[in-house]
């Protein structure tokens, strides 16, 4: 029998739900306010928002943080799709230790992941340099000899990050999968090929789209890793808003937050609703 949680422990629950979106909603509160202050309620308003879509800095760097996040969900789902099939149809001996691996860069620390994935790229483009630079001699040709940290270094760093993300949310449901419908299909005269598509994918359809999501959602709140594989010619938003801060904080820093805020937000409550939803399926399945 499932015990109610005491009135102390409903009390400190409560507590540290306080402590930990208090400053957040203190921000949001401060987006509307009529003044500069804050501390000191002047009145609601909408210009900081307002001021926010005319501000040609924060666009571009809105336009960055969402071309990142579009492209490197949709590789790293791609990729992590077929890496998650490739693990699932593996040796349980060789599974267990690259699955141990691939789950390494979700509890490592994001600074050790953007300081080696920028020593990485910094070395990369050395023996790049000395390459070119060897070809152009020897054929006439015309390669640029010097690669810099930019946009498409930073799309790297998300992908590598995200599909450990992608693989996670694919391999429960590929686990539920029967394994004899593959084989059916072939059997039926399915190619490999087109088993995949009619009967893989759409019973590992839900896993796809809420590694999708992941992966989207983790690639806009990013900044430890951008901020070292971005290089200084590139800007998401997280990195823009903590440039911001460097200065007086201006209102705007609050109504741009509370947009990254909500946008994760929505995101998140999203992927916990399917999520709810397949397990209630899968239990009604069961019961079935």
């Amino acid at each position: 029998m499932n015990r109610k949680p005491s009135l102390f422990s409903r009390l400190m629950t409560g507590l540290i739900f306080l402590f930990l979106y208090a400053p957040i909603f203190v921000l949001i509160i401060f987006s509307f306010n009529n003044s500069k202050s804050r501390s000191v309620w002047a009145g609601f308003t909408l210009d900081w928002y307002d001021k926010l879509f005319h501000d040609q800095m924060i666009l571009d760097a809105l336009y960055t943080t969402l071309a990142v996040s579009v492209l490197a969900a949709v590789i790293a789902t791609v990729a992590g799709t077929f890496a998650a099939i490739g693990f699932y149809n593996m040796k349980k001996r060789w599974r267990t230790p690259l699955m141990t691996v691939n789950n390494i860069p979700m509890v490592n620390a994001e600074i050790v992941t953007g300081v080696s994935l920028c020593l990485f790229f910094v070395a990369f483009f050395n023996l790049w340099g000395d390459f070119a630079h060897w070809v152009n001699g020897a054929f006439g040709l015309q390669l640029p000899e010097q690669l810099y940290l930019g946009f498409g270094t930073m799309l790297i760093a998300h992908i590598t990050f995200n599909i450990p993300y992608v693989i996670l949310s694919i391999m429960p449901k590929l686990r539920q999968m029967d394994k004899n419908l593959v084989d059916a299909a072939q059997d039926l005269g399915c190619t490999w090929m087109q088993a995949f598509w009619k009967v893989v994918v759409p019973e590992i359809k839900p896993g796809i789209i809420n590694g999708l999501l992941i992966a989207f959602t983790m690639s806009v709140d990013d900044f430890v890793i951008s901020y070292f594989t971005a290089g200084s010619s590139t800007a998401n938003l997280a990195m823009r808003i903590y440039a911001m801060t460097k200065k007086r904080i201006s209102p705007e820093v609050n109504a741009v937050s509370t947009l990254l805020f909500v946008t994760v937000l929505v995101l998140l409550v999203i992927i916990n609703v399917r999520e709810a939803r397949q397990e209630r399926a899968a239990a009604k399945q069961r019961i079935t």
